[in-house]
């Protein structure tokens, strides 16, 4: 059963390191002083004892359940802890039925919800009558941006509380404060316990499990010190921070978007490396390389997508490492070519016609006449061959609709190879103005 008993909590038995230093009150608590900070809302609260349903949204590690546990620790509410993964409307009903129960007693209730993004639309409003009448004080934690995830009626009933990534010394805190709740003392110097943070990468949970991995690896071996040995084999494997399909996934992706349309090729290489370094699959980047291609670069060099493709077909042929580098070379590339995003527009303003126009018909002289009755109807009879024109071009032609002959989606810009092709389409613009037969009159 998904609910989870304080009692249980408070067991330490088989528990991780990370569960038995957790803290219970703010002066252990370290990170975020931007919530717990004096003077700062959150804290002002919790010192007061005034409690009120939150959301707390951050990367994993970095102390929302803590967070949430402290809170009733410190406010002497009863605690119920639900996971959204494993818990279903039997759970909830369980939850609310305690909560009433306590409140009988005359004590309050934090039901706290971990990944309640993971509760579907109708489940969420399954809380807000009980939200309303305060028969608990409601606190979810999210790594997923509340705006996308949980319902409006939801959020207006909440305050969300943004958790950042914990800093090197915030971390470093924390791992010194679990070396002296250890059974058995083990020492560690400056520089290896940096490496143990540094490879935590903000988190603090897993800074904790590096650090009891390195304490059972020193104690397995009879020492009272973790070297720089112990150090390098915990490390052997490990991965940065990195949420595919979450929020940090769609941040490190934009980044890279950003970089390279803002011809940063430096740039574009460190957020390509952070991802495969994270675990992302280097087909997707490969596909968001040929949209860079097609959506900031275009006409201005036209290469640019052909090498993205080929970068594609590099990686699906021949995998890592190689395909990654021939990524790395598109990134680069595209990051250094003239930028043009004239085609996108074109497009998007196309499709806006298209879109908000009737379905207007093609004109007669555009039309194909494979049968003798489109012909005696008129089809393609005032249709002018391009070819047998002087330049290759029939000046005055109209090949829009009427209602939209007027229209102008592409403007080529003047970088790269668009330059020459708005001198061309200029060109024809004048032959089309010295024209005698003109259908745009």
């Amino acid at each position: 059963m998904a609910l989870i008993a304080e009692s249980e909590l408070s067991s330490e038995l088989y528990q991780p390191l990370a569960a038995r230093v957790r803290p219970t009150g703010l002066d252990d608590y370290f990170g975020q002083e931007h919530l717990l900070g004096k003077g700062r809302p959150l804290r002002e609260a919790l010192d007061a004892g005034a409690l009120h349903s939150m959301v707390l949204w951050g990367p994993p590690g970095v102390g929302k359940t803590t967070l949430a546990k402290m809170v009733a620790h410190l406010c002497d509410a009863h605690f119920i802890a639900l996971s959204a993964v494993l818990s279903g409307v039997k759970e909830i009903r369980a939850a609310v039925d305690e909560a009433k129960q306590q409140a009988q007693r005359g004590q309050r209730t934090i039901l706290f919800i971990d990944e309640v993004h993971r509760f579907n639309k109708s489940q969420q409003d399954a809380f807000l009558p009980f939200v309303e009448d305060g028969t608990f004080i409601f606190v979810g934690a999210t790594t997923e941006n509340p705006s996308f995830e949980l319902n409006n009626a939801l959020l207006s009933r909440t305050r969300v509380y943004r958790l950042k990534p914990l800093s090197d010394e915030a971390l470093s805190a924390i791992l010194q404060r679990a070396l002296t709740r250890l059974p058995e003392p083990v020492s560690i110097v400056p520089d290896q316990l940096l490496r143990l943070v540094q490879a935590a990468d903000g988190d603090g949970r897993r800074a904790l499990n590096l650090l009891e991995l390195a304490v059972d690896l020193a104690q397995g071996r009879g020492d009272s010190a973790i070297e720089a040995a112990v150090v390098d084999e915990v490390l052997q494997g490990a991965v940065r921070r990195f949420d595919k399909g979450g929020d940090i996934f769609y941040e490190q992706i934009s980044a890279l978007h950003k970089a390279v349309r803002g011809s940063s090729p430096d740039a574009a290489l460190y957020w390509f490396a952070r991802m495969i370094d994270g675990g992302c699959d280097p087909l997707y980047v490969a596909r968001r390389v040929v949209r860079m291609a097609t959506e900031d670069i275009g006409n201005a060099d036209p290469r640019a997508l052909q090498i993205a493709l080929n970068a594609w077909d590099v990686q699906e042929r021949l995998g890592s490492p190689e395909g990654e580098l021939a990524i790395a070379q598109a990134i680069v590339y595209l990051a250094c070519a003239a930028k043009s995003n004239a085609v996108y527009m074109a497009y998007k303003a196309a499709l806006a016609d298209v879109r908000a126009q009737p379905s207007h018909d093609v004109p007669v002289h555009l039309r194909n006449a494979p049968t003798k009755l489109m012909k005696a109807e008129g089809y393609g009879a005032e249709y002018r061959y391009a070819h047998d024109e002087p330049h290759g071009y029939a000046a005055g032609e109209n090949y829009f609709p009427e209602p939209l002959r007027d229209r102008s989606y592409y403007l080529p810009v003047e970088r790269g190879l668009e330059k020459k092709i708005a001198d061309k389409l200029a060109w024809l613009r004048q032959l089309d103005a010295q024209s005698p037969d003109q259908r745009y009159e």
